[in-house]
């Protein structure tokens, strides 16, 4: 397969009023994972330029398993919501670097940019 499931559609909302379908989960190793692209939470507009509006979601499911070898998606990113991110990996992962592992270095570099200056200073 693709390597992905997906949620949604005319008979299994997965947002109140909304009939899309979404990218509920990406398999390790999958070829959605290996391409790097797609992401869980995705909106899902399109494959193979057919359009996923108002579509049941068996229906959208047999255009998923009929793609073919070479697939093309159209999809809206979804926002990550302030609180963390959409789906859960179940691996304790989290999604980007840790804010300390920004700020450590850079104010050990600026440390040492004071210091440089200081002494600089004194020998003048």
């Amino acid at each position: 397969g693709l390597g992905f499931n997906i949620v949604g559609g005319t008979d299994q909302q997965y947002i109140a009023n909304d009939n899309s379908i979404y990218v509920s989960w990406i398999k390790k190793d999958g070829a959605a994972y290996l391409d790097g692209r797609l992401q869980e939470g995705d909106k899902i507009l399109a494959i193979n330029g057919k359009d996923l509006k108002d579509l049941r979601h068996k229906d959208a499911v047999e255009l998923f398993r009929n793609a073919g070898y070479y697939v093309s998606l159209k999809i809206q990113r979804r926002l990550q919501p302030q609180n963390g991110p959409v789906g859960h990996g179940g691996d304790g992962e989290s999604g980007g670097l840790p804010l300390a592992a920004i700020l450590v270095p850079g104010l050990a570099l600026a440390a040492a940019a004071v210091w440089i200056l200081l002494r600089y200073r004194q020998r003048m």
